[in-house]
């Protein structure tokens, strides 16, 4: 994929306009929910959320789907990957949540978190973003 050598102001009003959007009420209020309430421990806990009925689903979908189209944006080079992630990494740590269940996500959506997992493996920030989520989310299930 194409990415930018250098952030310009584009990506900073790409930036500033990304961040507008999380502010949005719903939004805000989906991604609370999904932070704190969305930790599976198997692919049988997003298997429940990915169905309709579940009271996660619709912020499921939402905060999933925000965070596939701002990391669409790195990837396809529309904006500087490594300077989105100075305040756009809250979405790997969703995608840190589902990594470990994601071929089983894949074998009902081929497309599932693509771009998350570019930015994951094409970024040294994102990298030593995802392993401080694999840390927390290990302690967190340790603790349990």
């Amino acid at each position: 994929m194409i990415t930018k050598d250098f952030p310009d102001h584009h990506d900073a009003e790409l930036v500033l306009k990304l961040y507008e959007m999380r502010r949005e009420p719903v939004m805000r209020e989906s991604r609370t929910a999904i932070n704190t309430q969305f930790y599976p421990g198997s692919f049988d806990d997003i298997a429940a959320v990915i169905k309709t009925d579940h009271p996660l689903n619709a912020a499921y979908r939402q905060v999933g789907t925000y965070w596939e189209m701002v990391y669409g944006m790195a990837k396809h080079g529309i904006v500087h990957t490594d300077f989105m992630l100075e305040s756009c990494g809250e979405g790997l740590f969703l995608f840190a949540r589902v990594e470990p269940f994601l071929a089983q996500i894949r074998e009902q959506n081929p497309f599932a978190y693509l771009n998350a997992e570019w930015v994951a493996n094409n970024s040294t920030r994102a990298k030593a973003a995802m392993a401080l989520f694999r840390k927390r989310i290990a302690a967190r299930a340790a603790a349990k």
